[in-house]
């Protein structure tokens, strides 16, 4: 019993060398310098190397795999809707009507794992016009805002947006029993 318990505390916090986020910090470290100098390089792995060990950074729980035809579509859709949106809060930016206010709808996500909610919530908070104000992570559920959303019918959709957000990120990069619980309510 034991055991099991000191394996699962292995599993939710990382200890030793981080190589990955050791590089990750080195090359933020070199960014901020504007300077790639062996000095600035060599600074960087020194300050990654403490900083990791400081505060050694969570294990990610992922089982899936990438898939190259949903990920495309994924990044396409993003696209999209970010160039839409930024026209219409342009245009109601520009409008000379006064502005219509907006609402917060909860969203039950059918997933629960903390990697896609955080992809899920940047993704609606990248787009213009709507932001996560909230992640309720145990519960699975986001906040999220929505501009010039007023009618429970605009609530809905908001609702449907994201949940097709989070459908496309597992279509992405899920594993088949994610997908199938994420493929199986919207079919």
């Amino acid at each position: 019993m034991k055991d099991a318990d000191t394996s699962t505390a292995a599993a939710t916090r990382r200890g030793g060398w981080q190589p990955r986020a050791i590089i990750a910090l080195a090359v933020v470290w070199v960014l901020l310098w504007d300077r790639v100098t062996l000095g600035n390089v060599v600074n960087g792995l020194i300050i990654g190397a403490v900083v990791t060990q400081i505060f050694p950074l969570p294990s990610v729980q992922y089982f899936g795999r990438i898939h190259p035809w949903p990920l495309v579509q994924l990044i396409a859709r993003f696209l999209v809707d970010l160039v839409q949106a930024a026209v219409q809060v342009a245009a109601a930016t520009l409008s000379p009507r006064p502005a219509q206010g907006g609402s917060i709808v909860a969203v039950q996500l059918r997933t629960r794992s903390e990697f896609y909610m955080t992809i899920v919530s940047a993704l609606v908070s990248l787009v213009p016009g709507s932001i996560v104000v909230e992640a309720r992570r145990r519960a699975g559920i986001l906040y999220v805002h929505g501009f010039h959303v007023t009618t429970p019918q605009e609530l809905e959709e908001l609702r449907r947006d994201v949940l097709a957000v989070e459908t496309r990120v597992v279509r992405a990069i899920g594993t088949p029993e994610e997908i199938s619980i994420c493929t199986q309510e919207v079919a």
